[in-house]
């Protein structure tokens, strides 16, 4: 939950901003990184706004329905330095769903094994030919660097179930 409050906290601190804006800025520009759904992101942005971290202002714009306009507090400004040191601290825990499958892999014949996972490599090399046609981020070198190291993890996936693919081939 932390990574999302730095996510909320970090926008914010370039501007004030309304909670459509910022969810329609994170789906359009940091779907790559993080998984936070709209409802998670007003959850959490007034848990912020509870614990004093972002104050919220409504607006209203001629006849449209009126928002929530949500700006970074002093307190929401230590409290972002906080998170964000803690972040880029320590190395996440990484749990990778996918591979419950591979556990039972042994429950089916080994040519569907092969089909299964020779389409989660296409669905890999999916993501990374998308991840290779995100532009620059030049203004934001953290976010070149997050994106590179997606990269990174997703190249050697692609190794490593190449690997796995080629192994279970030659045995069968």
């Amino acid at each position: 939950m932390d990574e999302y409050a730095l996510l909320l906290l970090g926008l914010l601190k370039t501007q004030s901003q309304h909670g459509y804006r910022i969810n329609e800025f994170v789906e359009k520009n940091f779907s790559r990184v993080t998984d936070m759904k709209k409802a998670r992101a007003y959850a959490i942005l007034d848990r912020l706004e509870k614990a004093g971290f972002v104050a919220a202002q409504t607006e209203q714009e001629g006849n449209r329905p009126p928002r929530k306009v949500y700006a970074i507090t002093p307190s929401g400004e230590i409290q972002f330095a906080k998170l964000l040191r803690d972040s880029l601290s320590r190395s996440p825990q990484m749990t990778l769903t996918g591979d419950i499958g591979l556990m039972f892999l042994n429950e089916l014949p080994q040519a569907e094994v092969v089909a299964c996972l020779t389409k989660r490599l296409e669905s890999l090399e999916a993501q990374i030919a998308a991840l290779e046609n995100v532009p620059q981020h030049d203004q934001r070198a953290g976010v070149d660097l997050a994106l590179e190291h997606l990269g990174v993890l997703l190249r050697a996936d692609r190794e490593w179930l190449t690997s796995v693919l080629h192994r279970l081939q030659n045995n069968a």
